[in-house]
């Protein structure tokens, strides 16, 4: 692909806000253990990167979801593709994510969860576009980055499967 890539927030910015959102949660959770829900396949570099820098213990699970409808634009019908691995009931969740946009997705996976009997469910992003939210009720606790209603790639988020392994958030121009 020779697309031209506009860097939007570099791979020091990132590396830094990523340590700072870990020891927000070092803080928050402070005498507690946390279970960490990577949302597969855009969440997995920042989860792994968020799990280094938290300091008390961790657990990991992934999940696969589908958000599907025609075109561009998410119907708010979601399947899960992958499920967790491990029961969630009493653990301190947080759900991780690489950007959040409409709220759609992550509205219903946080209602599937709580049937689940979690201590507590938090949301974690890398990116967030609050002006894109459908679902207003989807608050976000932990944000590394809001960001313009751009289509961006890089640190995961990718392009027809293309630029996930950019160290750095990028915007493609046209």
């Amino acid at each position: 692909m020779a697309d031209k890539i506009r860097v939007l927030l570099h791979e020091e910015e990132v590396n830094r806000r990523i340590s700072e959102v870990a020891a927000e949660i070092d803080r928050d959770y402070e005498g507690k253990n946390v279970h960490l829900i990577c949302v597969l396949k855009g969440g997995v570099f920042f989860t792994c990167e968020l799990a280094k820098r938290i300091t008390r213990p961790v657990s990991l699970d992934f999940m696969s979801v589908s958000s599907y409808g025609s075109g561009t634009e998410s119907s708010g019908v979601v399947k899960i593709i992958k499920d967790l691995d491990e029961p969630l009931e009493g653990k301190n969740v947080i759900i991780v994510e690489d950007i959040i946009d409409s709220g759609r997705t992550l509205s219903y996976l946080i209602e599937v969860l709580k049937q689940r009997h979690p201590a507590s469910i938090d949301l974690c992003t890398l990116l967030d576009k609050p002006e894109r939210r459908v679902k207003k009720q989807v608050q976000v606790k932990y944000t590394c980055f809001t960001i313009p209603d751009e289509f961006v790639v890089g640190y995961g988020l990718d392009y027809d499967q293309h630029y996930r392994n950019l160290p750095y958030i990028g915007v493609i121009e046209q």
